[in-house]
């Protein structure tokens, strides 16, 4: 496998945060992170237009060769989930209207394959991006730091030989 950037994405209709990795031969570098934050006054299809024009430019500036967004977590909290859904399908539409393939990624699987187990911690999670990505400090915001996880999570197993031979 050549060189791989990979746009993680954390959505989130307040906050979403982005994170780009560049795997080479196994290997992780953060080329950069940050986050898109839509007017918290404006009505909801404005914020969604706000989103998907963000990271619709920053996947024209990247050229990521996939984008990795996390999937809602639908646990108790189903009115949170449709929320984090509709931020997702922002990001989506942006990756699509690009044309970049895109990868979802449960939460267990994020903390599995970052930190080497689905139920580690938010900082847990963190240190292990700031670790692979060899970071001075933890990135921060959360969001962008979430968004790493992703990302590092999808350059990791696409890596693999049976994700690659799926993916054929």
């Amino acid at each position: 496998m050549g060189t791989v950037v990979v746009l993680g994405v954390d959505p989130g209709l307040v906050c979403t945060g982005y994170g780009v990795v560049r795997a080479t031969s196994g290997t992780f570098h953060a080329e950069g992170h940050g986050v898109v934050r839509p007017p918290v006054d404006a009505p909801l299809a404005e914020r969604l237009l706000f989103l998907q024009r963000a990271l619709l430019d920053l996947i024209r500036s990247i050229s990521p060769d996939a984008v990795a967004i996390e999937e809602p977590f639908v646990g108790a909290n189903s009115r949170s989930a449709l929320t984090l859904g509709r931020a997702q399908a922002a990001a989506l539409i942006a990756a699509a209207e690009a044309g970049v393939v895109v990868h979802a990624y449960t939460p267990a699987q994020v903390k599995d394959v970052v930190a080497g187990h689905g139920r580690s911690d938010k900082r847990q999670v963190a240190e292990m991006v700031r670790m692979q990505l060899g970071l001075p400090t933890i990135p921060t915001p959360a969001d962008a730091a979430d968004a790493l996880a992703i990302a590092l999570c999808h350059a990791a197993l696409a890596g693999r030989p049976a994700f690659q031979a799926a993916a054929r």
